[in-house]
Parts: C-alpha cells; sequence; structure tokens
C-alpha cells in the first residue's frame, strides 16, 4: 500500500489587509480573500499585530504570534 502526501494547489507567498478583508497572494499568482469577521482574532488585532505573520510549514500556513492564530492555505480555499 503507497501513501501519497497530498500538498495544497499552491502556497502562500505573501499576506496583506483591506479595511475588511484578509487577502493572501498564492505563489501560482491567485489571490485568495476572506472576511475578517472569520477571524476574530484578526478582527481584533492591531494593524502592527497584523502585519507580524510569518508563513508556516514552507507557506501551507500562515502564523500570527502576537495573537496566536493559524490560518491554512486550504482552509481558505476550501471556502
Amino acid at each position: 500500500m503507497s501513501t501519497l502526501t497530498a500538498k495544497p494547489v499552491a502556497d502562500a507567498v505573501d499576506v496583506t489587509f483591506t479595511k475588511d478583508a484578509l487577502r493572501v497572494t498564492l505563489a501560482d499568482g491567485r489571490c485568495v480573500s476572506a472576511p475578517l469577521e472569520w477571524f476574530p482574532r484578526l478582527l481584533q488585532a492591531t494593524t502592527r499585530q497584523r502585519r507580524n505573520w510569518r508563513l508556516i510549514g514552507g507557506g501551507i500556513g500562515i502564523h500570527w504570534a502576537d495573537v496566536d492564530e493559524d490560518i491554512s492555505v486550504c482552509s481558505l480555499l476550501a471556502t
């Protein structure tokens, strides 16, 4: 029996915010956007806290240490 490891369609390469949305740029050039309402910790975070993010797992997710938030690219693509 073989086991395959699934990789997301594309990895995140950049994160930005609008007034009311999270925008993630993917390695293939697509931009995925989601309302900040979906992420209460980010909604309540300061601009400085939102800017303090890092890619995790080589881009399969994003982590905000200041607000203890993790979001996976797969979850953004699934919504």
